[in-house]
């Protein structure tokens, strides 16, 4: 599919969730209609997925872990997925520099750093070094909640 200004102006409409067809529509100057069917669309082609986020620095004892990961192998894409369903695992990034990969974690009052990585890290194979990075304070942090 290709991607025109268009839906990207949709998309930066539905940057935070669900919003309006209706307001979208009204704000680009094009059809309802036409917003609904390039929605669906980009979301039949998995272009595009909508879902709930929250602020990480509204939500009482949850802090959001970057995790820098070097490798022993260059299965990055293996490693990437295996990470990517470790609990508390956001996201898992493929990156340039001096990390292989680029882990978002949530950790909470029952789930610490220690607990992520003695219990969830070492279990994938292959893993170098890494390095934590808690963020105290963040500006727009927001990540799907799946602990």
């Amino acid at each position: 599919m290709k991607l025109d200004a268009t839906n990207i102006e949709i998309i930066r409409h539905l940057k935070n969730g669900r919003k309006s067809f209706k307001l979208i529509a009204s704000d680009l100057s094009i059809t309802e209609n036409t917003v609904r069917s390039r929605v669906n669309k980009m979301i039949e082609e998995g272009l595009l997925d909508i879902s709930g986020n929250i602020r990480v620095d509204a939500l009482p004892g949850h802090n959001l872990l970057y995790l820098g990961v070097k490798l022993n192998t260059m299965e990055l894409q293996v490693k990437a997925k295996e990470f990517s369903k470790l609990r508390g695992v956001v996201s898992a990034g493929i990156v340039t520099g001096r990390y292989d990969l680029i882990l978002q974690v949530l950790l909470n009052e029952d789930y610490n750093l220690l607990e992520f990585i003695t219990g969830q890290v070492t279990k994938i194979k292959d893993v170098q070094t890494v390095e934590s990075f808690i963020v105290y304070e963040g500006y727009n942090l927001k990540v799907p909640y799946i602990l």
